[in-house]
């Protein structure tokens, strides 16, 4: 592995994003194409780390398809829209991931746990010390710690003001950095890692 251009700083390849409040906005049990809305800032954050060699990928829980809210073909339908939002802008997604089950499920794959986390190992040879979660639940900051990540982000879009009032629990997993949206969290991502 070649060193990094910035002498001390890590260097980090891998962008890993929850969707729903972090790309875009919250809506409860999303399953309308329609009703997709980029976040203010989103476009330019993930083109601004993607140009810098970041590649991104996409990790989202939907238990509305195990609680047989919506079949997994509008769940399809919502991210071929998403997809096409971030195209107009540039940005494409290297893989992305969901966890169908509900929380009672026993499942591996549903964020905290880390079964996402192994599948884009096994499809993309990710290594933890060079990726980061972003994402605006504790989930996401609870994944991020429980699969080694370099570091984890709590962006206050989506649920995050109301679960940053949870950080004061003992118990909960703590996020390296709390930014307002994705925009702020790009930069200060640029200043702590040798990005690419």
């Amino acid at each position: 592995m070649s060193p990094p251009p910035f002498p001390g700083r890590p260097r980090l390849r891998n962008i890993l994003l929850d969707r729903d409040g972090t790309l875009i906005r919250e809506c409860n049990y999303l399953h309308e194409p329609d009703e997709v809305r980029l976040l203010p800032g989103v476009p330019r954050a993930l083109h601004s780390l993607q140009r810098a060699g970041c590649r991104l990928f996409l990790l989202t829980n939907q238990s509305g398809i195990g609680r047989g809210y919506f079949p997994e073909t509008d769940y399809l339908a919502v991210q071929d829209r998403l997809l096409e939002l971030l195209d107009v802008h540039g940005v494409i997604l290297t893989d992305t991931l969901h966890c169908p089950h509900t929380p009672d499920a026993g499942c591996s794959c549903r964020k905290p746990k880390t079964g996402m986390w192994t599948e884009l190992v096994s499809r993309h040879r990710l290594h933890p010390e060079e990726s980061v979660m972003i994402g605006d639940k504790l989930a996401d900051v609870g994944f991020a710690r429980n699969a080694g990540l370099a570091a984890a982000v709590l962006v206050l879009t989506g649920h995050g003001k109301k679960e940053q009032y949870k950080l004061s629990d003992q118990q909960a997993p703590a996020p390296d950095f709390v930014a307002p949206n994705l925009e702020l969290t790009a930069r200060w991502l640029a200043t702590r890692f040798s990005l690419g």
